[in-house]
């Protein structure tokens, strides 16, 4: 496991604790603040409306009262009309009154003590029963005894009755004063809860995301200094790798080519010596020739491996003679067209320049099946491009991903300090270009 994947593995799973609590958080406040705008809601329905409409029944009752005891007061000071002619008006709001007590009985809110409900109950039945005796005394002709009874009898139980119905009205206040209260205390309850919870989820937040900066700040420095040291690495295996071609060039070069240089001379001298038109001189030319070649050929692989023209004449040049060389080597035809001023760079830039010209022609060879490719040079005072292009069928994504030649190109672009893009050009294939700052 890389140094970095504990830091990774740590960070993830800070990330997750801190997600954790923080969506806890806002699970916990958004439970805590429904649950009490649920009971605020109930609190309201139950109480207020109900406290509403109680209040509405016993001003109704209340009404029925002060009719009753206009009507009362009427009789007392009417002798025009006979008591009796009152009965359908009492009736009346008799009716209404029950109904009004039946429906305050449903809705009251007001907590009241069995002795209070039955009062109240017991009372209404005797004033409706002082009232029948009344109108029984009316019918009976006894107006006077009617009316005696409404004056001491009547009036106290309707006053009495009314003061009941204030008391109620009374209590009915103060409990909707009370529940404006409680829902007060409520809204203030939650508005606190909801302040405290909103900072506890923003200093979770706030946490989380310190622990996230400071996890992901030391992963990039992991990452930074894994990249530093990967550089280092790729440079190091360049480098081996020139140094091994370059040596492997030289002793190709100086061993192999003076080896055959020595053979080419001591064959000459031997056809020299042999009779002229004889069949060993024939095949001591012969053999001559074939030496030639192979040294053409040693020289050849060993500019290949390590020109060292590159260190002599500069990349222009190394370019120049390389694309014909590659046309022969490779079997493509290639087009080469350079612009601007001439190339100038140091030996180690060189290199890379000529090995990524290199490694796209291989490229184009081997895997394009394009029979033609354009290579391009260009320099000026920003830089150099160069570019290679072919027609053929181009690069698949797990191949620009993952192929070595691909890699190393990438890798010597980091090098040099420039960037290497692989790009599908209009008329399909590949095209390579590698842009160099100056």
């Amino acid at each position: 496991m890389s140094p970095s994947a504990p830091a990774a593995a740590s960070a993830t799973i800070g990330l997750l604790i801190g997600l954790i609590v923080t969506l806890a958080a806002v699970i916990a406040d958004g439970w805590y603040i429904s649950r009490q705008m649920a009971g605020l809601r109930s609190l309201q329905t139950d109480l207020a409306d109900r406290n509403r409409r109680d209040s509405l029944q016993l001003l109704r009752i209340q009404n029925d009262l002060n009719t009753v005891a206009l009507a009362m007061r009427d009789m007392i000071d009417t002798t025009e009309y006979p008591l009796i002619a009152w009965t359908a008006q009492f009736a009346r709001v008799r009716q209404d009154l029950e109904d009004a007590l039946r429906r305050e009985e449903a809705v009251a809110v007001a907590q009241r003590t069995p002795e209070q409900r039955l009062y109240l109950a017991s009372s209404v039945s005797q004033f409706w029963d002082a009232v029948d005796r009344m109108f029984a005394e009316a019918r009976a002709g006894r107006d006077e005894n009617a009316r005696a009874q409404i004056r001491v009898s009547l009036q106290a139980r309707q006053a009495a009755l009314s003061t009941a119905v204030a008391r109620l009205l009374v209590a009915n206040n103060e409990s909707e004063e009370q529940t404006a209260r409680q829902v007060q205390d409520i809204y203030s309850q939650v508005q606190r809860q909801a302040f405290v919870f909103l900072g506890g989820t923003l200093v979770a937040i706030l946490l989380t995301s310190l622990y996230v900066i400071r996890s992901n700040r030391r992963l990039f420095v992991e990452l930074a200094a894994l990249s530093e040291r990967r550089q280092e690495l790729a440079q190091q295996l360049i480098t081996a790798r020139e140094s091994t071609l370059s040596e492997i060039s030289r002793e190709l070069h100086d061993e192999f080519g003076q080896i055959l240089t020595a053979m080419g001379s001591m064959l000459a001298r031997a056809g020299k010596h042999a009779p002229e038109g004889s069949p060993l001189r024939t095949e001591l030319r012969e053999v001559n020739e074939i030496a030639q070649t192979a040294l053409e050929n040693v020289r050849g692989l060993s500019q290949t491996l390590h020109p060292s023209i590159l260190e002599d004449a500069g990349l222009d040049d190394t370019i120049d003679w390389f694309v014909p060389h590659a046309e022969r080597q490779l079997g493509i035809r290639i087009a080469y067209q350079r612009n601007g001023s001439a190339v100038s760079m140091d030996n180690s830039a060189a290199v890379h320049v000529y090995r990524v010209l290199q490694e796209a022609l291989n490229n184009v060879a081997r895997h394009s099946g394009a029979p033609e490719a354009w290579v391009r040079l260009r320099a000026n005072t920003y830089g150099l491009s160069l570019e290679v292009e072919d027609h053929g069928k181009g690069l698949d994504a797990a191949t620009e991903r993952r192929g070595l030649g691909i890699i190393t190109m990438r890798e010597r672009a980091e090098l040099v300090g420039g960037d290497i893009e692989f790009m599908r050009p209009a008329a399909g294939g590949t095209l390579v270009r590698l842009t160099v700052p100056r």
